[in-house]
């Protein structure tokens, strides 16, 4: 007999339910969240599992690997999915969920979600630490800026290596207030320092790397976009179309159909926010700052001459990741297209 299993994780516990194939609950547990507890469980009765579901969250890839390894189905739910599903339940327990994770498996009512690989992991986490240092750096200097203005000092604009030399200027004769900001400035240098080293990580990687390599020869598209559509994507193959990343990034509008309203609304913005901010960020950089011509560019200026720049870099950033998804998969380079020639 075919069996299900549901499985609700937390930090310390995880939930078990095992129901068969008519949705009778075969056995319920709790145990420590760990892969080998976990795997010892759902296979020292022997029995034969066709779906073993679990929420994705931030130990999902962790369990999710420990369990294929160990020759289980798992599969990862998409988060937004599940919460619907369980949403009808009168009283919200870790039992319940995971009787209800069961017996999405059991009907087939779920939506999985890729799990992504340990590499893309790594540089994802290479990404987000650097923007975190950097956002930190950028939280220092406004505070620091705001603490003086309060006492009429005002630093002005500085560029980055200039900034400590013009805050030790405006507080060289206010002790009390040197007292205060020369360890925030001194903190601002540590975050600096680890900052660069990250960068530095970053940009290494990206130099060796044939894929990011060739996503870079789009215009707009720097070290930091193709690192971040690398990680994000993480595995080409999984979109049957290129035209489906866009809107798996939340670049496409809503639409809202029911009687007699119809009507399309602005972008999902239901994917991953860092690469879809990176995408917007390359393709107000192609619009604005760009001085060679391309096809892309001169299809962006267009929008931008009926709909407003705004409209036109979200239409712009989404072609981009529909180019970078089929040049990752071609293996072709970019394609600037002939200018139109004067007359």
């Amino acid at each position: 007999m075919t069996h299900y299993a549901g499985l609700d994780v937390s930090v310390r516990t995880t939930s078990v339910c095992i129901v068969d194939e008519a949705g009778k609950v075969v056995r319920e547990t709790r145990i420590s969240t760990e892969p080998a507890a976990i795997v010892a469980v759902l296979t020292e009765a022997g029995i034969l599992f066709h779906r073993i579901g679990l929420e994705a969250g931030p130990l999902s890839q962790w369990l999710f690997g420990a369990l294929i390894e160990a020759g289980l189905p798992a599969i990862c739910v998409e988060t937004r999915h599940m919460k619907a599903a369980l949403a009808a339940q009168v009283n919200k327990t870790d039992r319940n969920d995971a009787r209800g994770i069961a017996q999405m498996m059991r009907v087939g009512l779920y939506r999985p979600v890729h799990v992504k690989t340990r590499s893309s992991q790594e540089k994802r986490t290479l990404l987000t630490s650097r923007k975190l240092l950097q956002d930190q750096i950028r939280v220092l200097e406004n505070h620091i800026r705001g603490s003086l203005r309060t006492f009429g000092l005002k630093v002005g604009l500085t560029s980055a290596g200039g900034f400590e030399s013009r805050v030790r200027e405006l507080i060289e004769t206010h002790p009390p207030l040197s007292m205060v900001m020369v360890p925030l400035l001194a903190a601002r240098d540590t975050l600096r320092a680890q900052f660069a080293g990250l960068h530095r990580a970053l940009l290494t990687h990206v130099r060796s790397d044939p894929i990011c390599t060739r996503l870079m020869s789009v215009p707009g598209v720097g070290p930091i976009v193709a690192l971040t559509f690398q990680a994000t994507i993480d595995q080409p193959q999984r979109f049957a179309r290129s035209k489906a990343v866009g809107a798996h990034l939340g670049l496409t509008p809503r639409h809202y159909s029911s009687g007699e309203t119809d009507y399309v609304g602005r972008i999902s913005k239901c994917g991953d926010a860092m690469l879809r901010s990176t995408l917007y960020e390359a393709a107000h950089t192609l619009l604005t700052h760009t001085r060679s011509w391309s096809s892309l560019k001169a299809w962006g200026v267009r929008i931008a001459a009926r709909r407003g720049l705004p409209k036109a870099t979200v239409a712009v950033a989404r072609k981009l990741a529909v180019i970078l998804h089929r040049m990752w998969v071609d293996g072709t380079e970019f394609r600037w297209g002939a200018a139109p020639s004067s007359v």
